[in-house]
C-alpha cells in the first residue's frame, strides 16, 4: 500500500522512528512480523528493504491507524527514511513472516535485543504483558545513548537488564553475559522462552546459551532480502538439524 508518513521522530544522529498511515497492514500485523518498505519512487534504490513492525498506532477507540518502523541510517534506503518528511509516501508491503510464539503464564518471556534489534519487541512486550506473562528485556548497545524507549518498557512492567560496550549505562560488556547468569540461576523446571533479535553473532550466542540450559529460543534475523515472500532465495540462513548437520531456510518465511 502507499503509506503516508505521519511522523518522523529522530532518536539520534543515526536512529529514527517513522510512523506510517497503513491501517490495513497494521490491523493484520502481529508480534514478530515485518514489512518490506520502498523509500522512494523510481528505480533508485531499486529494492524494498525489510523492517520489523515496531509499534501499532491506534486511535482513541483502539482501531489500528498505522504502524511505525525503527530505522538505523546505514545506506541509501535508510538515509531516505531518516530524512523522510510528514506527508511523504513510501510503498509498504506487509505484514510478512511468521509471528513469535506467545507463551502463557506462569511461563516467562525473555527478550534479547542488540541495537536496532529492539524493533520487534515493542509489540511483543505488550502482547506478553497482556497475557499476564512476566517479561524481561536484555538490551545491549555500543553506548548508553543508543538504548531507546526504556521508559516505555518500564511502564509496561518489563524487567530491564542493560549492557553497553563502553560501560556508559548498565553493565559493561555484551548482553550475553547477564543472560547466561540469569539462566544459570533459574531452577531447572522454570519455564522460560527466549526471543532474540540483533546481529548474527549475538543470535548465535543467544541460541547456544539457550540450548546449553535447555530453553526454547526464537530468533528474528537481520537479513537483507529481495522480495520478503520466499521467491528470490536471497535471505537464506543455515539451520542446524537434529543429526548435527545443516540445512538452509528462507528467513523471510521461516522466521523467527
Amino acid at each position: 500500500v502507499p503509506a503516508t508518513v505521519t511522523a518522523n521522530t529522530r532518536l539520534s544522529h543515526d536512529y529514527n522512528v517513522l510512523a506510517l498511515a497503513a491501517p490495513e497492514v497494521a490491523a493484520a500485523a502481529v508480534p514478530g512480523q515485518f514489512l518490506m518498505v520502498k523509500a522512494a519512487a523510481g528505480h533508485d534504490p531499486l529494492l524494498r528493504r525489510p523492517f520489523s513492525v515496531f509499534e501499532i498506532l491506534r486511535d482513541a477507540d483502539g482501531r489500528a491507524t498505522g504502524l511505525s518502523i525503527l530505522v538505523k541510517r546505514i545506506g541509501p534506503s535508510t538515509s531516505l527514511l531518516y530524512d523522510a518528511r510528514v506527508g511523504d509516501t513510501v510503498a509498504c508491503l506487509g505484514p510478512l513472516g511468521q509471528p513469535f510464539t506467545l507463551v502463557d503464564a506462569p511461563a516467562e518471556g525473555w527478550m534479547v535485543a542488540g541495537g536496532v534489534g529492539l524493533a520487534p519487541f515493542w509489540t511483543l512486550a505488550g502482547a506478553l504483558v497482556a497475557r499476564g506473562v512476566q517479561a524481561t528485556l536484555f538490551y545491549g548497545a555500543r553506548r548508553g545513548a543508543e538504548l531507546f524507549y526504556l521508559d516505555f518498557f518500564r511502564a509496561l512492567g518489563v524487567t530491564l537488564v542493560l549492557t553497553t560496550e563502553d560501560g556508559s549505562l548498565g553493565e559493561p560488556g555484551r548482553v550475553i553475559a547477564p543472560l547466561e547468569r540469569a539462566l544459570a540461576a533459574r531452577p531447572a523446571g522454570a519455564d522460560v522462552t527466549l526471543y532474540a533479535c540483533g546481529p548474527d553473532g549475538m543470535l548465535h550466542a543467544t541460541a547456544a546459551t539457550a540450548a546449553k540450559y535447555g530453553r526454547r529460543c526464537e530468533v528474528s534475523v537481520e537479513r537483507i532480502m529481495g522480495c520478503g515472500m520466499g521467491g528470490c532465495y536471497s535471505c537464506v540462513v543455515p539451520m542446524k538439524n537434529e543429526s548435527g548437520g545443516f540445512h538452509h531456510v528462507r528467513s523471510c518465511i521461516a522466521g523467527p
